[in-house]
């Protein structure tokens, strides 16, 4: 098990560039399964969830070309449809949460799909009905065994229908649309996830030859159509490594700049830091933080009230970023109540901050009340260990402007989000080193 060796209370200064977006590259990966033609993908991550998607695609047959430092190619011409049926997948299948998107093309295009139950992220339930429920409309026949947790799905012919999804599931989304691009007749996907990443993924698949309207909103209108053809494609930026870096220089007092950012397709992001008292400046596709040497203080709703920052689907705040603004809200002027409505486990790395000094009340698993302290007691070093990706780089970025050394276990979770993220860290002044 990795650790990271933080030694704290030191200001950063550069530039720093994101990385390709993580939960884009795992709807876009996938979708190389729909047609036997050359798709070139540009701006992968470099990261571990993102990596075993590669292999698990390389396993099931697909031709794969590194061409360049974030560059593949992928050719689906033979896909081995016999490894879906081994001990070995089941395996595989396990180990990544963005498995489960392979069902949708593999349904689609070879009349069956199947998924070991997937793994990932220890952050509460994450339920698979909305996928299976829609491909089920979509006339595929479904089997679950509950010995293996082993889901699969069949159909001789997928034929288009109307749905209203009982959650507007950024995954269901992209798997339901990924089987309907190849299904007879016109399907319509209401209450459909809208998040930029999932747009990306309709206007890759137009870009083939699918027929999606309604990109952006959330009612997607598919025809279907006989085939898709080769794309190239360029991931988005990560919105949630942007995030974490607005909260970094904040926290640290530094002045960083988080280059080409893609600011169209931040939504509420700036905005919602900015609640929090932080300078965010445009600077053309770039943010700007100065350095907050007097601090930053939490805005008041306009009543007087204390601020309450949750999560909703986009256009919403993203859940990925709440635990990144409860670690900076623990050193601004004021409170704040964090809502995390859409997982019950998320909040629970809070002990580890309250353990460093923190003033934090978990009022329930999904709700926790910050203190701010001002900078006028600064956190303090200690030992722990990542629960998951996203507290593991709050937990990072409160270590980093702790006073002391901190160590950080189980840093693997932070590397199946994180691309070299110690290497980067260092480039613009960070003191931390992988033991």
């Amino acid at each position: 098990m990795g650790t990271f060796k933080i030694e704290g209370g030191h200001q950063l200064k550069g530039k720093i560039q994101p990385q390709g977006a993580k939960n884009e590259a795992l709807q876009i990966l996938c979708a190389v399964l729909l047609t036997p033609e050359l798709v070139t993908i540009n701006n992968i991550p470099d990261i571990v969830d993102v990596n075993k998607l590669i292999s698990l695609l390389k396993k099931l047959g697909v031709k794969v070309e590194k061409l360049g430092i974030g560059s593949y190619s992928f050719k689906a011409d033979n896909v081995n449809l016999k490894y879906l049926e081994s001990d070995q997948f089941k395996i595989d299948g396990r180990g990544l949460r963005g498995s489960i998107m392979i069902v949708g093309p593999l349904l689609g295009r070879f009349g069956k799909g199947y998924i070991p139950k997937p793994g990932g992220d220890k952050i509460g339930r994450r339920r698979l009905d909305t996928h299976f429920e829609g491909l089920i409309k979509l006339g595929a026949k479904f089997r679950y065994s509950r010995e293996d947790q082993f889901y699969g799905v069949e159909a001789d012919k997928l034929k288009g229908t109307y749905m209203l999804l009982e959650e507007a599931s950024v995954t269901g989304t992209a798997n339901i649309l990924m089987a309907a691009v190849l299904a007879e007749g016109q399907t319509t996907i209401y209450n459909a996830a809208c998040e930029p990443y999932l747009q990306q993924l309709c206007k890759m698949l137009n870009r083939m030859g699918a027929k999606i309207s309604g990109v952006g909103s959330n009612m997607l209108i598919i025809d279907g159509v006989e085939h898709l053809g080769g794309t190239e494609h360029r991931m988005l930026p990560d919105m949630i490594e942007i995030g974490s870096w607005i909260g970094l220089a904040a926290m640290t007092k530094s002045e960083l700049t988080i280059t080409n950012v893609s600011w169209d397709d931040l939504g509420l992001i700036p905005e919602t830091f900015r609640k929090l008292g932080i300078t965010v400046e445009k600077q053309g596709d770039d943010i700007h933080i100065p350095a907050h040497t007097d601090g930053y203080e939490i805005q008041s709703f306009i009543d007087g009230s204390i601020l309450t920052i949750s999560d909703a689907p986009w256009p919403g705040f993203t859940p990925d970023l709440l635990s990144i603004i409860l670690v900076v809200a623990t050193q601004a002027r004021g409170s704040v109540l964090i809502h995390q409505k859409m997982f019950e486990s998320r909040l629970f790395f809070v002990d580890k901050l309250i353990d460093m000094g923190a003033k934090i009340i978990l009022c329930d698993p999904h709700r926790a009340t910050v203190i701010g302290h001002d900078f006028k007691s600064t956190l303090k070093a200690t030992t722990m260990t990542s629960p998951d990706i996203r507290a593991g780089v709050s937990l990072l970025i409160a270590a980093l402007s702790a006073k002391g050394t901190s160590t950080i276990q189980n840093i693997e979770q932070i590397d199946r989000g994180y691309e070299h993220i110690d290497v980067r860290l260092r480039a613009i002044g960070a003191r931390i080193e992988r033991i």
